[in-house]
């Protein structure tokens, strides 16, 4: 396990490479991204639950805590590089190198975000794209610019699922640009 920890703690060093890519100074790191996407789903799921959807949270907190993690072994791959790589099977062969052949629930986790399987999973992937929106806002609020692009992420949220019980987050997300 110790092994497996010090993997993770990877995630803290590795800076988001879209924001640095765009001259973002200092941008956040892959472990940062991944606690504020787990906090958004945390109060997400909770909500959910509240207004009668049936949410596992805490299967989708395991899912918000696992869904970069292969990222400890092939970088935060931009939308560029994706060109050239094929993300999707690098990150499940990371994914099986880290977590080995006894922890294939958390596996099973990984791949529900990423095929959007389940509700936890879809529920994660929504934190991730309001987390990526929010974490523009931020930068642009900074004085960073050129940042267009991952606001094209409110799209998504607006096609989710998710959005009728979000609206107002997402719209007053989108105002504030």
């Amino acid at each position: 396990m110790l092994n497996l920890f010090a993997e993770a703690g990877k995630l803290k060093k590795l800076p988001r490479m879209g924001w640095l890519l765009r001259g973002v100074q200092s941008p956040e790191s892959v472990a940062e991204h991944t606690f504020r996407v787990a906090f958004i789903t945390l109060f997400l799921g909770d909500e959910l639950r509240k207004r009668g959807m049936e949410i596992n949270v805490e299967k989708a907190l395991k899912i918000a805590i696992l869904h970069d993690l292969a990222e400890a072994r092939i970088t935060d791959l931009p939308l560029e590089a994706q060109k050239y790589v094929d993300k999707k099977k690098a990150e499940r062969k990371a994914m099986v190198d880290i977590l080995g052949a006894e922890r294939v629930e958390y596996f099973k986790l990984f791949q529900e975000y990423e095929e959007e399987k389940s509700p936890e999973g879809r529920l994660v992937k929504f934190a991730d794209k309001l987390e990526m929106v929010l974490q523009a806002w931020e930068y642009e609020k900074a004085g960073s610019k050129g940042l267009e692009e991952f606001w094209e992420a409110l799209e998504y949220l607006k096609k989710s699922e998710f959005y009728p019980y979000f609206k107002e987050l997402v719209d007053e997300l989108e105002r504030l640009r």
